[in-house]
């Protein structure tokens, strides 16, 4: 049986989904189905009738709770699929065409036929904890920031003013504290070595693991320092070359932002790679460029403790 491409572009109440014949590369069929059960067993429907579901190729962009519930049946469905990066499918579009045609019909072809063109690697099984753990995590930092926003606003109030800020600032801690007693229960249930890198504690290390999720889907470190965002941009014409070249700052903030935090501990507290910040300094660095340097390559000491699925050893990484 030949095997079939399905581009899903996901939304709040309906999907449109694109199926692409690998046999003659052409559209088989597009349907528009609603984003519940009956839906969702509509395109089953449709699938079981094209081929095997080992060939059945499913993607759609990273959208993040719209499908959820999507994903959850394919799952149950015993059907894989892959979560793309939009930013990959609108350079994919624009390297196919000049004209700007931004329809729900035409993204999911352009999903489908970027799918034909890429290693088909499956999302995970069992997701659904580490959704949830991605969704503990960044309310967390949620309200880490209204905590700052309080802080601030602490010192230049007036005493009935002070008193209805504490009084919020007391709630929230005590809110941070009921979300650090999940994030702890549900980041036990992973065979996670990341809090043993000295400079990630056991928040720091789950909000790690829920925004990279499943470490196979990177070919190698520099992959996972590429999704951080905190790999160099590269700008070279003919014989210009840029020699003052920025972070990315693509991908996701949060992996940035839980990363950047652990290496500003490691630079300035007692940790293998304090060494090598204070090495960077001395080659006359600035202080946020040897940060950015000690990131990069903490950022490697993640993805190998991630992908061999064992504690950290200070003498293997550094």
């Amino acid at each position: 049986m030949s095997m079939y491409f399905i581009g899903i572009d996901i939304s709040k109440y309906k999907h449109d989904c694109c199926i692409i014949s690998a046999a003659n590369q052409k559209v088989v069929s597009k349907v528009i189905i609603k984003n519940n059960k009956a839906g969702f067993n509509e395109l089953l429907t449709i699938i079981h009738s094209l081929a095997n579901p080992a060939d059945i190729r499913i993607g759609f962009e990273s959208t993040a709770h719209y499908a959820l519930n999507l994903e959850l049946f394919l799952e149950n469905s015993l059907l894989t699929f892959m979560e793309v990066n939009p930013v990959l499918i609108s350079e994919y579009k624009k390297s196919k065409t000049l004209r700007r045609t931004k329809t729900d019909s035409v993204d999911c072809e352009s999903i489908a036929r970027w799918l034909m063109t890429v290693e088909y690697k499956p999302h995970s099984k069992g997701f659904y904890h580490a959704y949830s753990l991605k969704s503990l995590t960044r309310l967390r930092d949620k309200l880490i920031r209204q905590r700052s926003f309080y802080l601030v606003k602490i010192t230049n109030a007036f005493s009935f003013q002070l008193k209805q800020l504490i009084d919020r600032m007391n709630f929230l801690d005590k809110q941070i504290e009921a979300l650090d007693c999940q994030i702890l229960e549900y980041y036990e249930k992973f065979d996670c070595y990341l809090h043993t890198i000295p400079g990630i504690g056991i928040i720091g290390a789950a909000t790690i693991l829920a925004e990279i999720g499943d470490i196979s889907r990177f070919k190698n470190s520099s992959a996972l320092v590429a999704f951080a965002g905190i790999d160099p941009t590269v700008r070279q014409s003919g014989e210009f070359n840029s020699t003052h070249n920025h972070m990315s700052k693509r991908g996701s903030p949060y992996l940035r932002h839980a990363i950047f935090l652990a290496a500003t501990t490691c630079s300035f507290h007692n940790s293998p790679l304090n060494a090598y910040y204070k090495k960077k300094r001395d080659q006359g660095k600035h202080h946020l460029t040897a940060t950015g340097a000690v990131a990069r390559k903490l950022t490697t000491i993640i993805y190998a403790v991630l992908r061999d699925s064992k504690p950290y050893e200070p003498k293997k990484f550094c």
